[in-house]
């Protein structure tokens, strides 16, 4: 039996990951030379000068604000959250093995938002922090589980005993819940493919309308477009209009924030119009499909974000074995996220030197330019 490229490279990066890491536990500490937690470099260039680097851009949100005036769409994750997410509304996130967005997730989980109907892809611990938390009524994709670690608890646990609440699951393939998006994208009823055809999905799912092909007489499936009240997608880099840029796999993102009625972007770094536009090629949502800007550094984690922080499977795995335990899984929960007063306070809680460890490890194999 062989392994594909793409699952010996995960298992040879998870394998790095964990020599990287190794056995040091979970700190809260806050490094030095910082009373808000935000590291600062050393005199020397060393220390947690990267760190540094990654948050230059955290202390210029209120002057990029101003110098964009209204065309601005810079806010914080707390009213970005509460302006487009509401209870009952329909859901997507981007970000596909990588780019996760965590840091939304927990601020929806603080501010006890329910009844979500996600759409989405592939979704792996943000879907089980959701549904463990009880934010979530209804589920449209194709996989949920928690990838190289196992099964989602949380989940198996929704569907098979109802804890906290059985969620509704309506099953997808990767390629028809992408073809949903494309048809929202691009503002039509529903898009015809052939995939799912020779599958039990097209049984089980009245909302796949099979056909005969009018031009080739041939069988032919019909998948409803896609248009979530909310697209959230965290990227690289974007500027306070909304122009996002983003590095490695792209997944559906692009039509996700099209399709969707309103879209936030959460960021590693905002920078100026003028820096997007130096590399213009690479900004795949465009301003005028996007109402919220929001810088979250490490809002990924402990999921990877390309060029600027590694997987962290060690947190992961803590993470999983705790989700095992309803009980376990709520005392993770209240720890990480709703004890923690923002994103800012889960990094300090995570620790600092964890996360510089995690962007040294992403930076010695993956480096964005510039």
């Amino acid at each position: 039996m062989s392994l594909c490229p793409g699952l010996m490279t995960g298992v040879i990066g998870l394998a790095m990951i964990v020599l990287a890491l190794g056995s040091n536990m979970i700190s809260s500490k806050k490094p030095a030379g910082s009373a808000s937690g935000v590291p600062a470099a050393d005199a020397n260039g060393g220390g947690c000068v990267e760190l540094d680097r990654h948050f230059f851009t955290w202390g210029r949100r209120k002057q990029l604000t101003e110098k964009n005036g209204k065309t601005s769409k810079v806010m914080t994750l707390r009213e970005a959250v509460r302006k487009y997410v509401t209870d009952g509304c329909s859901v997507t996130f981007g970000g596909f093995i990588g780019r996760d967005c965590v840091a939304a997730v927990h601020e929806i989980i603080r501010q006890g938002i329910k009844d979500l109907t996600v759409i989405d892809d592939s979704k792996t611990d943000m879907m089980d922090l959701l549904v463990g938390a009880g934010c979530v009524k209804r589920w449209e994709g194709a996989y949920l589980g928690y990838g190289a670690i196992g099964l989602a608890p949380n989940i198996r646990r929704s569907v098979e005993k109802g804890v906290p609440l059985k969620i509704e699951l309506e099953d997808w393939s990767n390629n028809g819940i992408s073809m949903r998006f494309l048809a929202g994208a691009m503002n039509l009823p529903f898009m015809a493919i052939r995939s799912m055809l020779g599958t039990d999905i097209v049984k089980y799912n009245p909302r796949i309308k099979v056909i005969e092909d009018p031009y080739e007489g041939r069988p032919i499936a019909l998948v409803p477009a896609a248009r979530p009240d909310v697209a959230i997608i965290h990227v690289q880099r974007a500027d306070a209009m909304g122009n996002a840029q983003v590095w490695g796999f792209n997944g559906n993102d692009e039509n996700k924030a099209r399709a969707a009625k309103h879209t936030i972007i959460t960021c590693e770094e905002i920078v100026s119009t003028d820096e997007i536009r130096r590399q213009g090629n690479l900004t795949l949502i465009p301003f005028y499909c996007v109402d919220a800007v929001v810088q979250v550094p490490f809002g990924c984690h402990p999921q990877s974000c390309y060029g600027y922080y590694a997987y962290d499977v060690l947190f992961c795995s803590d993470y999983h074995e705790a989700a095992k335990n309803r009980d376990k899984f709520l005392k993770w929960l209240d720890r990480y996220v709703l004890s923690a007063e923002d994103h800012m306070d889960y990094c300090a809680k995570v620790g600092w030197d964890r996360l510089q460890k995690l962007m040294r490890l992403e930076r010695h194999f993956n480096r964005i330019p510039g």
